[in-house]
């Protein structure tokens, strides 16, 4: 008799013991006297058992049942329970038993001569069952992962006869990969391998050769610079460039234009009542004005200050208009009113220019009706104002409403809002928001606020990140961070975060991820397909700390950590996956962790991560996961929707030169001058001393 798994005749050449416990969870294995001990040949290969994590299968109906050995011990049984041995004749002395406790993995099924691994187990065995060991083609298909879109291998592994694992490339990078583990396991040289191995393999199945990939990697330690050399031709660069700098990278630009409103009062920490609403009104106002197809919403946007500015005053009474020194300031501002007019009239090339030369035709009319003007004893010229009339105020605020009813001024633009990736003039805002505060009798509470705005436009730290002296458009640098529109060889952009300063670190990264985020939305929506892009963030506990609601604070931080919240949750519908790394899970964010569907455990010795990382895996893995602290470098275990079933995983070793810049430091090899070292402090204070970069 044969089912789809076993040949039951040959079964008795590979039994190496029966069940004796069976629960949801855990098999409890009674081994034969006879089972191997170190080495097991009766396979038809070499095969290490009983060893821990290694596999072993339990026939049934409809294939056989996968478990992985956890716990191998030794019970003392008496003679009459010893199979074989029923001598009742000999003293009843307590005999040595080996039994192994075996986690259930999943189901192993054979299609067509295939054998395929299904995630889960439907029908458990009962006590009495046989346990057998697993022949090599089924320890290939247990660990090598048969699905048809396996397509790059990642390692082998050692618990299974050395056999190739590969996985799919869909699986891996679409629903979020996170890489763990602590410093110096090997988790930077496996970020590298997976992109390169995927790449490369894509590159062997392409018709052209050429591949459509595209990976963004943010280092903040700056160890990925090299790490793609000769893979693709399309490796870019960024980083805060510095006077020493090789010609292969280029300036992180991340101009303030592109800054959303939250990011905007995250960094300036505005206040919740005044300083928010007049910081989103001049954003508002300043990108909508910076389109040079609203010059109606321009002219109207400023007149409309303007006849705020004069509403003020005639709300104010009559020492705002009348006796010394109102009647001279109110004269002055109405004259350079008019100077503004006049400007804007020459410089009008649209049909609103007839409209603003009758506004300037009706203020001058007030003006000049109270200006005067002698030369006093001494020759000096001397000009002064009568005192303004109600009446004069009116009918100026009058032309004002004639003039804004003219050309349909609306308060409530329908034109761009402050979250619109929009160019316009950065250096302007503080300005802009200082007029404002006069319109709204607010500049008590905005002093301070447009000090910090200014402080930091004018920070040579991040003048050349946030810089916007060069235009670029937003197209520019979608093209230059994401990747053209033909791709060539894998896009591949290492964006190196080392020298940007730490108090903006976290706006630049969120402003970065959420553009890109943004992007892939409109892409999917304008196209109807995805365009799939995995972002790497090395060190992600430095991104993606997790935080406590805080309603009277948002902080770069939390706004940082809730885009990669978002991107976690609802980028595999737009093609973005996620691919973290982190020495320490436990400060990361639990819901970025709970959306990775696979994991790639190295060695995490803190019994805080560890707790963590068994909360995000099936209870039954709870023995594997016991592993981790003795984990040797390049071992890890991989599990989750990109493997069929957890598999210990030797991860293949990358090529030197391939390999990021985190190795450990030589002291010994420095101490005994076995490798040179440059010194010059002078020229190292001299660069740090100019700002740490290159002007702009």
């Amino acid at each position: 008799m044969v089912n789809n798994c076993c040949d039951f005749d040959s079964i008795r050449n590979f039994t190496i013991g029966t069940l004796t416990s069976v629960s949801p969870n855990e098999w409890k294995v009674l081994l034969e006297h006879d089972a191997p001990s170190s080495t097991a040949i009766n396979t038809g290969t070499p095969t290490l058992f009983p060893k821990i994590n290694g596999y072993v299968l339990v026939p049934n109906e409809s294939g056989a049942l996968i478990g992985m050995i956890s716990w191998i011990g030794i019970e003392q049984s008496q003679y009459p329970k010893r199979k074989g041995f029923k001598d009742f004749d000999l003293i009843d002395l307590p005999f040595p038993q080996r039994v192994m406790l075996v986690t259930p993995m999943g189901e192993l099924r054979c299609r067509d001569d295939v054998f395929k691994v299904e995630r889960g187990v439907f029908n458990y065995p009962s006590v009495g069952d046989i346990v057998i060991l697993p022949t090599k083609e089924q320890l290939e298909a247990i660990v090598e992962n048969k699905d048809g879109r396996a397509n790059f291998r990642i390692g082998v592994a050692p618990t299974a006869a050395n056999c190739p694992v590969y996985v799919n490339p869909d699986k891996l990078f679409g629903r979020h990969l996170a890489v763990l583990g602590n410093t110096g396991s090997g988790k930077s040289s496996s970020i590298v391998g997976i992109i390169r191995w995927s790449i490369e393999k894509a590159k062997q199945a392409s018709r052209t050769g050429n591949v459509n990939a595209r990976f963004i990697i943010l280092d903040p330690n700056g160890e990925y610079a090299g790490a793609f050399d000769n893979l693709s031709r399309n490796v870019r660069k960024f980083r805060v460039k510095i006077d020493t700098d090789s010609p292969d990278f280029r300036q992180l630009r991340v101009p303030a234009w592109l800054w959303n409103s939250y990011e905007w009062i995250a960094i300036t920490d505005a206040s919740g009542k005044t300083q928010k609403p007049l910081l989103r009104q001049a954003l508002r106002e300043l990108k909508s004005g910076g389109q040079d197809d609203n010059t109606v919403y321009k002219y109207g946007r400023f007149y409309a200050g303007c006849q705020i500015g004069i509403r003020s005053d005639l709300a104010g009474g009559p020492s705002r208009f009348k006796g010394k020194p109102g009647k001279n300031d109110f004269g002055k501002k109405l004259a350079s009113i008019c100077k503004d007019l006049e400007t804007d009239i020459n410089d009008c090339k649209h049909p609103i220019g007839e409209l603003l030369s009758n506004l300037l035709i009706a203020l001058n009319n007030v003006r000049k009706r109270k200006y005067r003007s002698f030369n006093n004893d001494r020759g000096e010229f001397v000009e002064y104002y009568d005192d303004f009339e109600k009446r004069d105020v009116e009918e100026i605020i009058s032309a004002f409403e004639e003039f804004l009813s003219e050309i349909e001024w609306t308060t409530t633009p329908l034109g761009p809002d402050e979250d619109s990736p929009i160019s316009y003039d950065v250096a302007s805002l503080p300005d802009h928001i200082e007029r404002l505060s006069q319109e709204k009798s607010a500049q008590q509470y905005l002093d301070f606020f447009i000090m910090r705005i200014r402080t930091m436009l004018t920070d040579s730290r991040m003048s050349s990140i946030i810089s916007t002296a060069e235009s670029e458009t937003l197209e520019e640098w979608l093209e230059t961070y994401i990747g053209s529109e033909n791709a060539d060889n894998g896009e591949i952009a290492v964006i190196d975060l080392s020298l940007v300063p730490s108090d903006v670190i976290h706006l630049i990264v969120a402003v970065i991820s959420r553009i890109i985020f943004e992007s892939l939305q409109r892409y999917r929506r304008y196209y109807g397909k995805e365009l799939p892009t995995v972002m790497v963030i090395d060190e992600a506990h430095t991104f993606i700390k997790k935080y406590y609601e805080n309603q009277t604070e948002f902080t770069p931080l939390e706004m940082c950590c809730k885009i990669f919240e978002k991107i976690a949750r609802e980028g595999r519908k737009y093609g973005l996956g996620l691919l973290i790394s982190s020495q320490r899970p436990a400060e990361l964010s639990p819901t970025v962790l709970s959306q990775c569907n696979t994991f790639l455990l190295h060695r995490l010795v803190n019994d805080k991560d560890q707790e963590l990382v068994k909360k995000f895996v099936p209870d039954n893995l709870g023995s594997l996961l016991k592993e981790l602290p003795v984990l040797p470098t390049r071992k890890a275990i991989l599990l989750g929707w990109a493997s069929p079933i957890p598999i210990l995983v030797e991860v293949d070793e990358l090529e030197e030169k391939y390999r990021p810049k985190s190795s450990d430091p030589s002291f010994w090899s420095v101490w005994t001058q076995q490798e040179e070292r440059e010194l010059s402090w002078p020229d190292l204070a001299d660069e740090w001393q100019k700002g740490g970069h290159t002007e702009v």
